[in-house]
């Protein structure tokens, strides 16, 4: 009886970090893969598009992306 706790529990135990560090790698391979936005990457896009970029238009953009993010959630 002892031992079938014993082993519950390092089964348990195994299977959280497992768990963990790979939830963990795949969060780095995401984030690599999907970069999160950031100011310079629209100031890229809309240069691309034929705007010239105020620092007023950036932080529009980037408010309303961190608005629909939350909304989104």
């Amino acid at each position: 009886m002892g031992m079938f706790f014993l082993g519950l529990v390092i089964g348990i135990l195994a299977g959280g970090a497992a768990g963990f560090f790979g939830a963990r790698a795949y969060m780095k391979k995401y984030f690599e893969d999907n970069p999160p936005v950031n100011e310079d990457m629209i100031r890229t896009m809309m240069m691309q598009m034929g705007q010239k970029p105020s620092q007023k238009k950036l932080n529009q953009m980037m408010n309303q992306m961190k608005a629909s993010q939350k909304k989104s959630k």
